[in-house]
């Protein structure tokens, strides 16, 4: 069994398509001042009409498994982060196997909204340090487009699609890897934001339709202060888990949702904002797909070097959150 786990590839996919704020203004009653101003978002990725999670997820884990020197079929178990999925069933995870012919690969889909990717990480170290499987493939990826409401500008101002990935193998090194993590969730504030419609609750009818029932709802100013509270909750937790002190966090990377959550969060841990890193002005809310997508950016933009202390850190519908720790 392993002590721990270690990141040996990391990979991102965004959709050619960029929707802008001067876009949006054009079809819904906003402003591009409004937008930015509220959320710091000035543009989004949207994927084709023929493109679903799955073909995102794809993409993005052909390049994590490339800076990984691993082909498909080395991969012991796939988690996809979703709450867009495919379809119901299969799960996106056995679409995505199939697609990489990564055929000795058990797979599953994690539903913990935009918390999804810290709870695969959390999943997927207790898995590898068990000894259960020895190469792991996580991966998360989002087509918000396809469940928003583009006629409501509380919403549609805010999401994206994208996918991020990651491959993760043992580590016996107790000196990198997940150093602490924390997850949580308030069960009670799944009213916040949520989808009614097409599950057993409320099963597709012409009714559902047409009372839009199949896009994202969202109570953003309760939202606001519960996320806040979420984040910096989780980040004190696993600072003092690791016992280190938040200035020995070299580069914080939350959940890209809106840049007043992250500036209020980093200011109540007591992050400096010049090791926040922020990609939410240009994709938007990629729910559980924003963490890895930075991550990737980060490496690639060389902000990420080895020893490095990295917090992550997000909250999500369900209400869930989670954060981890890691010496890269």
């Amino acid at each position: 069994m392993s002590k721990n786990i270690k990141i040996v590839g990391v990979g991102s996919y965004l959709p050619e398509k960029i929707l802008t704020n001067l876009d949006l203004q054009k079809t819904v009653d906003t402003s591009d001042e409004w937008i930015r101003t509220r959320t710091g978002i000035r543009e989004r990725r949207i994927a084709r009409e023929d493109q679903a999670s799955s073909d995102l997820a794809v993409e993005a884990a052909k390049i994590a498994l490339q800076k990984a020197s691993l082909k498909p079929e080395e991969i012991d178990l796939i988690l996809v982060a979703t709450i867009t999925p495919d379809m119901f069933f299969p799960s996106t995870a056995c679409i995505v196997q199939d697609k990489l012919g990564a055929k000795n690969a058990a797979a599953l889909d994690i539903s913990a909204a935009c918390s999804g990717f810290i709870y695969g990480l959390v999943v997927s170290h207790s898995l590898i340090c068990q000894g259960q499987y020895k190469k792991v493939l996580l991966i998360a990826a989002e087509t918000l487009s396809k469940i928003t409401d583009w006629e409501d500008r509380s919403t549609c101002v805010l999401l994206g699609d994208g996918a991020g990935a990651v491959v993760l193998a043992p580590s016996d090194s107790g000196k990198e890897g997940l150093l602490a993590s924390t997850l949580g969730a308030i069960g009670s504030a799944g009213n916040l934001l949520y989808l009614p419609g097409g599950g057993s609750r409320n099963p597709t009818t012409h009714q559902t339709v047409d009372k839009k029932l199949h896009y994202l709802k969202m109570q953003g100013n309760d939202l606001f202060k519960l996320a806040v509270k979420s984040l910096v909750e989780a980040a004190e937790n696993v600072i003092q888990k690791a016992k280190i002190k938040p200035q020995d966090i070299d580069l914080f990377i939350p959940h890209q949702a809106n840049i007043r959550i992250i500036n209020a969060s980093a200011k109540r841990i007591g992050i400096p904002m010049d090791r926040v890193y922020i990609n939410v002005d240009r994709y938007g809310n990629t729910s559980a797909a924003s963490i890895p997508i930075a991550l990737d950016e980060a490496l690639r933009e060389g902000k990420i070097k080895k020893g490095d202390l990295i917090l992550l850190d997000a909250f999500g519908g369900g209400l869930t959150w989670g954060a981890c720790l890691l010496r890269w």
